[in-house]
């Protein structure tokens, strides 16, 4: 999912970014060639087919419509295919706990969708969403819904991986980082992307 305004990261693209001198999607997407059968790119922008030239990317049919448009996107573009979506600025997601991810997703989970915290925080875009997922993900942006995890709520069978579970994967709060300034790079010792300028539709 490579999409956001980036306002607090001066319109950059955040998944450019270099962490230990590998690009933070190409971290993302390593993660996911290790727990899927196909890769895509969902993004709005126009430079996104040179930034992944082997790539297929797809853009929402309605740009601006936020991440639940995106969900949609996805889920569109794997032609009756489960999806595992993750945020293209998350460089620390890990290899096994997408697989558990699809793990329950493929006996039978609607969405599994991580979740930390006290409030608790719920982590769509880094989330399993069956196939079926689809008709209510385009009925919910149909009517107007932006949220992500608006889905998760509309699905009866969807799956919550809790706190403990988490933490058997390290703690949450890195495990889930996305990184939306500069001065989160900075403190990882990353470096901005390569690039003078972006654009976008």
């Amino acid at each position: 999912m490579a999409g956001g305004a980036a306002s607090r990261f001066g319109g950059l693209p955040k998944g450019l970014a270099m962490v230990d001198d590998v690009r933070i999607a190409d971290r993302v997407l390593a993660s996911l060639r290790a727990v899927s059968d196909a890769q895509l790119v969902v993004s709005n922008e126009d430079s996104a087919p040179s930034w992944f030239p082997s790539m297929r990317v797809v853009a929402d049919a309605v740009p601006g419509l936020g991440p639940l448009a995106g969900i949609e996107t996805a889920l569109r573009a794997a032609d009756g295919a489960a999806v595992i979506v993750v945020a293209w600025d998350m460089p620390f997601v890990p290899v096994p706990l997408l697989r558990g991810m699809r793990a329950l997703g493929d006996v039978g989970a609607s969405a599994v969708v991580p979740a930390h915290g006290a409030a608790p925080v719920y982590e769509s875009l880094c989330a399993y969403y069956a196939a079926d997922a689809l008709a209510v993900c385009s009925q919910l942006v149909a009517s107007g819904e932006r949220r992500a995890g608006a889905l998760r709520e509309a699905l009866p069978s969807a799956v919550t991986i809790p706190e403990r579970v988490l933490l058997e994967h390290g703690d949450p709060a890195r495990l889930f980082l996305s990184i939306d300034s500069p001065e989160q790079l900075e403190a990882l010792a990353g470096e901005l992307p390569r690039m003078s300028h972006t654009t976008r539709r």
